[in-house]
């Protein structure tokens, strides 16, 4: 069932603090991914689907892949946006398109793979039939 996504953009604000940054007050290398992972969680609630209301239906969202590139320093208190677009949407998986800028400076880039698994065995399983409704009405699909 994999369907690919038209590339309808959210974008999330992020301050820089110095929790984020390393000792030479460089944004640390993992928390672009924690940046990502924000912005991923704050796009499905945007389109109506706050998936940690759902603890009942016995699923949860992993990172099953990421695919990242750096390719400017942020700085402590840089203002940053971070993008996150469903590339595509398969049956128990989505793909984003992220990055992060300063203005108009791509500062990192990445692609991150996302799979729906069982909260009770960590098994694949399908996405939630509200999201993928929720999705297809969003993008125009049938």
């Amino acid at each position: 069932m994999a369907l690919s996504m038209p590339l309808l953009e959210y974008i999330f604000p992020v301050r820089v603090y110095i929790e984020d940054t390393d000792g030479g007050g460089i944004v640390y290398y993992v928390n672009y991914l924690k940046f990502m992972e924000r912005a991923r969680t704050e796009f499905l609630r945007h389109l109506g689907f706050d998936h940690y209301l759902h603890a009942e239906e016995d699923f949860m969202f992993v990172v099953r892949g990421a695919e990242v590139r750096y390719f400017q320093p942020a700085r402590m208190d840089d203002a940053l946006t971070v993008s996150a677009q469903i590339q595509s949407l398969g049956r128990a998986s989505l793909v984003f398109r992220q990055e992060v800028r300063r203005g108009d400076t791509v500062m990192c880039s990445g692609q991150i793979d996302i799979a729906c698994v069982k909260r009770s065995d960590l098994k694949p399983r399908a996405l939630p039939e509200r999201l993928v409704e929720l999705l297809k009405s969003r993008y125009g699909k049938n």
